[in-house]
């Protein structure tokens, strides 16, 4: 977890409203359209709260699925620490979740090894 977090002085969600959506399921199909624009707006929102905490900590379990620095807002300065422990018990990456330490050597589905970092050995 990112130190931050637990030295945060309030916390904020910012999320979409909707209830869940199961493609193939009638009346629960995924409307891409609408999603793209609450995700915008989800975006909009976080940039305007980073301009008064340029550097905020999250934690992976409420975090936005498409956060491009992922790695500085889930793990702060405990990311590279965190990769050499992974490196040393899960030399070939086998266990990893979706922002998790080391899954940008993964495909975004999880299904293609992308490359080893170098200095992962």
């Amino acid at each position: 977890m990112n130190p931050a977090v637990v030295d945060a002085f309030a916390l904020t969600i910012i999320a979409g409203g909707r209830s869940g959506t199961y493609p193939g399921i009638p009346g629960h199909t995924p409307d891409l359209a609408v999603a793209r624009q609450e995700a915008g707006k989800i975006d909009k929102s976080m940039n305007e709260l980073r301009k008064l905490v340029p550097d905020p900590g999250s934690y992976v379990s409420e975090s936005n699925f498409f956060e491009q620095s992922w790695q500085r807002s889930y793990w702060g300065k405990n990311y590279q620490r965190l990769r050499a422990v992974k490196a040393k018990y899960d030399p070939e990456g086998l266990f990893f979740v979706h922002h998790g330490v080391g899954s940008e050597e993964w495909s975004p589905d999880g299904f293609t090894r992308l490359s080893k970092q170098s200095g992962d050995d």
